[in-house]
């Protein structure tokens, strides 16, 4: 996927003024998940509730797992 120094970089980058989006329908009050387009096809991801807590993948990262959700992979039964 990335290499160490991708991700080096991609936390490095200042996110405080990224636009956080989350699935239409959802209220300021209830647990949600919201991720932002960062540089370069990168995204960062964290829940509502812990907005100090960012995850960071690569656009290589980022396309598997939407590849992945599409297939079923992460499906919960």
């Amino acid at each position: 996927m990335g290499s160490a120094q991708e991700k080096d970089e991609l936390y490095a980058l200042d996110i405080s003024g990224v636009e956080w989006l989350s699935a239409p329908g959802t209220s300021e009050e209830e647990e949600r998940v919201e991720i932002a387009h960062l540089p370069g096809g990168a995204v960062a991801m964290r829940s509502s509730l812990d907005p100090d807590t960012v995850l960071r993948y690569t656009e290589a990262e980022w396309r598997a797992f939407v590849l992945g959700a599409r297939d079923g992979e992460f499906d919960l039964n």
